[in-house]
């Protein structure tokens, strides 16, 4: 039976944006609602490193980070595409929104000793001091709920345990080298075996999995109602022009009547075939492009479209780029992984369809992707070869792939190509073989001296931080001429848009006439990026999600006082026309 709820604020998608929204908004005395069409919560949010960048933190403020270099920062990132509005809004959100998580919400962040900025060579780069993320988090804290969460990128897991980003990585990545590595290795997997078997779950939590449980864990504790398996059919308009809530489908259905206001934070459109050709310039078929993220598959516009609501699309970059491999792993299941590191390790280079170097592996994974699309451009399809040879193979693997002592047979299908020679490596991928002795000759000249001269491989310090700091003389370079020799091809994706619903400083979703819809407002990838196009580090959009999260849950209960002419306040309880439609849980 179909019901009427009546609440104070709707949110529609569970991931960081709005579940920071609806923390925010239930903590200043008002009643929420977050739906999630998929089964699970956290979105990819969840799947996600867990990082968010978010400069003029505390850490950097105490370092000397100063609004003078982190918008210089942003500037240079975003060029022509700079925003100065959003930007100061953001900047000026940022301190505030932390002080709230942390010291009204519980959220306990990590503040890494080093996370260098994506562009360390840019005016206003940082070592560290921008990025911030959730340590190891035990998920009973949620109870019955942990279950609910969305669960890892399975791609990314090692036997099912997650590595946590920072010294749990780096010691995982020992476990071929070093004895004690291995134990630590084993004992995590063990671990992790154990209580998946015993209880259907592992209880530890790391990177944006611990994120996740923190923030839903707030959220509980505020009386957010979190409804999974239920979609938003339509937003709705009341008699006084303000959005009033919105028509929901599947494991509830009925009107959601939301006094203050909804907010969409249903992510972005890069799984929509038909959002892609319009708006990513190398898709026009809509086959040339592969997406990890969870939903993202046009509903925000959806939603938001009937209102005027409309895409903007200035950012340079329209989307968050990252190379993908998509495969069938051992089980023959359709899989992702997305290559966010994997390259700048030494031994390992990519080369295009000619069997040549295009770009400087060591670069983050987004501007990788812009060499790609002009290297491809003009051509059909955008893709590259990373090539290994045996010794980085036994060392590092190449993503998926992982080293010895594994098994190599676990991966010797659609995802890793083998062979003893460089010639039929070539040959068996497509690639012009003497093209691809040549690139291999040239680079392992200077490799062996620890030097790139051709893109400067190993310059900077993100460079540094995304290969082995341990490995001389240069973390980035090793030559690669022991076989046999290895290759995995990745293509275009992204780890959500950046091109997405127009709003205002007030995080309101704009009309076709530029005015903001009373009521309506959007965050995190629903809404267009605050960076312009460019990636400046770890948690380029997670950041901006817990802050624009944060303040649209802040404002809009002042927003819904001024459109009414009173002073706002706490609204009214809640009241439902059905018994079971708040209080349910699943």
């Amino acid at each position: 039976m179909d019901s009427t709820i009546t609440t104070d604020v709707l949110v529609i998608g569970s991931g960081a944006a709005g579940i920071s929204a609806a923390i925010k908004a239930a903590h200043d005395g008002h009643r929420v609602l977050v739906i999630e069409k998929d089964k699970y919560l956290g979105g990819t949010s969840a799947i996600s490193g867990g990082w968010g960048w978010l400069p003029g933190n505390k850490q950097g403020r105490a370092q000397g980070d100063t609004r003078e270099e982190q918008v210089a920062y942003i500037k240079a990132l975003a060029g022509d595409s700079y925003n100065e509005d959003l930007v100061t809004t953001f900047l000026d959100g940022v301190p505030e929104a932390m002080d709230f998580f942390e010291q009204d919400a519980g959220i306990e962040f990590h503040y890494a000793d080093k996370a260098p900025d994506y562009q360390m060579d840019a005016p206003g780069a940082k070592a560290s001091g921008r990025a911030v993320t959730v340590a190891k988090t035990d998920a009973r804290i949620l109870g019955a709920d942990r279950h609910r969460m969305q669960p890892y990128l399975m791609a990314y897991t090692i036997f099912g345990y997650m590595p946590e980003i920072g010294k749990d990585i780096a010691t995982i990545i020992d476990a071929n080298v070093s004895v004690s590595s291995f134990l630590y290795t084993t004992r995590k997997i063990l671990k992790t075996w154990t209580e998946t078997i015993f209880t259907g779950r592992s209880f530890d939590r790391t990177n944006g999995n611990a994120m996740m449980t923190r923030l839903m864990y707030a959220a509980k504790q505020q009386g957010v109602q979190l409804w999974t398996s239920t979609r938003a059919a339509e937003i709705l308009r009341g008699a006084d022009g303000a959005v009033s809530g919105a028509r929901i489908e599947g494991a509830h259905t009925g009107v959601v009547e939301a006094r203050l206001g909804v907010i969409i934070a249903a992510g972005g459109f890069s799984r929509n075939k038909e959002m892609r050709q319009q708006y990513f310039p190398h898709d026009p078929k809509g086959d040339n492009h592969v997406s990890p993220v969870i939903g993202h598959d046009g509903d925000s516009y959806r939603l938001a479209a009937p209102f005027g609501g409309h895409i903007d699309n200035s950012p340079h970059q329209p989307s968050s780029w990252g190379p993908i491999t998509a495969f069938k792993d051992t089980l023959r299941r359709d899989t992702y992984f997305p290559h966010l590191r994997a390259f700048g390790l030494p031994g390992l280079i990519a080369v295009d369809r000619e069997g040549k170097r295009f770009a400087n592996e060591s670069l983050s994974y987004h501007d990788f992707c812009r060499e790609m699309l002009k290297n491809d451009e003009g051509r059909e399809g955008t893709y590259a070869w990373i090539i290994a040879d045996d010794k980085a193979m036994k060392r590092y693997g190449i993503g998926w792939a992982k080293p010895w002592p594994l098994p190599q047979a676990l991966f010797l299908n659609d995802y890793l190509k083998k062979e003893r020679t460089v010639k039929a490596l070539a040959e068996r991928i497509g690639l012009p073989a003497d093209a691809l002795q040549a690139t291999l000759d040239e680079f392992n000249a200077y490799a062996a001296k620890g030097e790139d001269p051709t893109f400067h491989r190993g310059t900077t310090a993100f460079h540094h931080f995304k290969g082995d700091m341990k490995h001389t003389p240069n973390p980035n370079l090793e030559t690669i001429d022991k076989g046999p020799y290895y290759a995995v091809r990745v293509g275009m994706g992204d780890l959500g848009t950046y091109a997405g619903l127009a709003v205002n400083t007030r995080n309101e979703v704009l009309d076709a006439r530029g005015e903001g819809v009373p009521g309506l407002y959007a965050v995190g990838t629903a809404a267009v990026s605050v960076f312009g196009g460019g990636y400046p580090g770890y948690g380029a959009n997670i950041g901006p999600a817990l802050v624009f999260g944060y303040l649209a849950g802040r404002d809009i209960a002042a927003h819904a006082a001024a459109r009414r002419g009173t002073t706002g306040g706490n609204a009214d309880a809640v009241t439902v026309t059905e018994a079971t439609a708040v209080g349910a849980t699943a």
